[in-house]
């Protein structure tokens, strides 16, 4: 009973304060904080001697989606929630700008646990790029994506994950948490972001199909891209 009194208490505790922290900024401090912290995670990644797998997938990637805080919490009932950037490759093969999204789920089955993910979304083909773009919904069921869940030390090269749509690779920061899974995890849009850094009417239709916006904020987060 003690045990579950903790992890009830640190459920709420760490929901708190990032639910606090996003209420209390704008969305243009929400951009800037999601493209220094998205830049900040790919560097991560990249020093991790357990994620080396990761750098061998981005050169061939169609796009990276980069979600630098999903935050996961449950007992039996669990709920998982962060928002970050979409960035794809244009017509000439260089990074363009990034659109903002939010990943979300929840489930009821054997879980346990509190944890702060940084996660990064390798998309491997057109088809996985363009139905995150024009749909919004579920991995598997509605978006049509083949998805595989990779954590820190996890070979993510393997015979039985070439026909993978999109490969997530996973690094806890904070907690532990049993029963992970990117099945039935909602991408929606962030139209408040697209917004306040583009302007009125900014989709990711029109930020990366159409290459119509710029920005040199994401400077910075294409130079980390390139590296690899």
């Amino acid at each position: 009973m003690n045990r579950f009194v903790v992890l009830v208490v640190c459920v709420f505790a760490l929901f708190g304060t990032t639910a606090c922290q996003q209420m209390r900024e704008t969305p243009a401090e929400g951009v800037d904080r999601l493209l220094e912290w998205s830049s900040d995670t790919l560097e991560n990644f990249a020093r991790k001697p357990e994620l080396r797998n990761f750098a061998r997938h981005v050169p061939k990637a169609r796009a990276v989606m980069i979600l630098p805080a999903i935050i996961k919490a449950g007992f039996f009932l669990g709920a998982e929630i962060g928002s970050g950037v979409l960035i794809a490759r244009d017509a000439s093969g260089r990074w363009g700008s990034p659109a903002f999204y939010t990943l979300g789920a929840a489930s009821f089955g054997l879980q346990f646990g509190v944890q702060d993910t940084e996660t990064v979304l390798i998309i491997r083909n057109e088809g996985a790029l363009q139905a995150i773009i024009r749909d919004q919904g579920k991995f598997g069921a509605d978006l049509g994506i083949t998805a595989g869940l990779y954590g820190a030390g996890v070979e993510a090269s393997t015979t039985s994950n070439l026909r993978m749509d999109v490969l997530a690779f996973t690094n806890a920061k904070v907690g532990v948490f049993a029963g992970a899974s990117l099945e039935g995890a909602v991408l929606a849009r962030r139209r408040d972001l697209n917004e306040a850094l583009y302007g009125q009417g900014a989709t990711p239709e029109a930020i990366i199909n159409d290459g119509r916006y710029k920005t040199a904020k994401a400077d910075r987060l294409r130079s980390v891209l390139a590296r690899f």
